[in-house]
């Protein structure tokens, strides 16, 4: 079976400047057979997308996995993450989309720290449930309705605006939540530990590295792991390489021994079983659950 996950890129045709858009899913959902790929399939986006679901029930795939979905949740999908739909069920709702650029655009209006936080896979849930009863329900349809008016006057600086609030709104739903982290400085740090991950899982795999790199103590890392997100350092390092795996598996024909250089494994047996013991898959089995999906 040939191996297609695309790079799905922002492609507005009207407009072009002005890189935001809203898209009804049943727009994607009746077109899906007139894309250059199947959106049912799992695909890597190039841009931001706020998925919001207005009604039905089903599931979303999301960086190799499914998680349920239902009527008022919000799914938060950052650049380079993999997703898939599923149009089996009777889910509608619409997808808001954006580039780097225009979300650049809308930082002055937004706390530091929620920019931080907003599109940060490793740190939150990309799911979020908005209770029936919240603004965001109402600010998201004045913001649809506005989008949509032709003759609305300095549109792009209102529909700025309104998706501002929206953001906030649904912020300001995710502080009320029992799980929301509070210490920023904890986060910081957690952000720099994945960036230098990012930068030097070529050269070390190992915690105590990048607490040095940190300065410093393992514990102390492994710490605010543990309090972040319930895993110890070593759990992270090894997630963010088997994640960075998995996109470059479905991303390429590249082979297993190829990869395993580019990850900084000098046997590739030895990156066929770091990845197995992590997945409980061979790479090769792996691209094929995914692609049977």
């Amino acid at each position: 079976m040939k191996k297609d996950i695309p790079h799905i890129k922002f492609d507005k045709k009207d407009d072009v400047q002005f890189e935001f858009e809203i898209v009804p899913i049943q727009k994607i959902s009746k077109n899906k057979n007139q894309y250059t790929h199947s959106p049912e399939l799992p695909h890597q986006v190039k841009f931001y997308n706020l998925i919001f679901f207005t009604s039905g029930t089903g599931r979303h795939f999301i960086d190799f996995n499914w998680y349920p979905v239902q009527e008022n949740t919000l799914v938060y999908l950052a650049k380079e993450q993999v997703n898939a739909f599923d149009f089996s069920n009777d889910l509608d709702g619409y997808c808001i989309i954006f580039t780097e650029k225009h979300f650049v655009q809308c930082f002055p209006n937004l706390p530091e720290d929620l920019v931080f936080r907003l599109f940060n896979p490793q740190l939150f849930s990309p799911i979020l449930q908005i209770p029936l009863e919240s603004a965001f329900n109402s600010y998201f349809k004045l913001l649809k309705e506005e989008y949509h008016n032709s003759n609305i006057f300095n549109k792009q600086t209102v529909i700025n605006a309104l998706f501002t609030i929206l953001i906030s709104k649904a912020e300001q739903i995710k502080q009320k939540q029992p799980f929301h982290i509070k210490d920023n400085s904890k986060i910081v740090v957690f952000q720099k530990f994945n960036s230098l991950i990012e930068e030097n899982l070529m050269i070390s795999r190992s915690a105590n590295f990048y607490a040095n790199e940190l300065g410093i103590t393992y514990k102390h890392l492994n710490s605010i792991c543990k309090e972040l997100m319930n895993k110890t350092a070593k759990n992270v390092i090894d997630d963010l390489v088997i994640l960075k795996a998995k996109r470059i598996l479905i991303n390429s024909d590249i082979k297993s021994t190829e990869l395993a250089y580019k990850l900084g494994f000098e046997d590739p047996t030895n990156f066929t079983k770091y990845f197995k013991k992590n997945t409980s898959l061979t790479p090769k089995s792996f691209i094929k659950s995914i692609l049977n999906e």
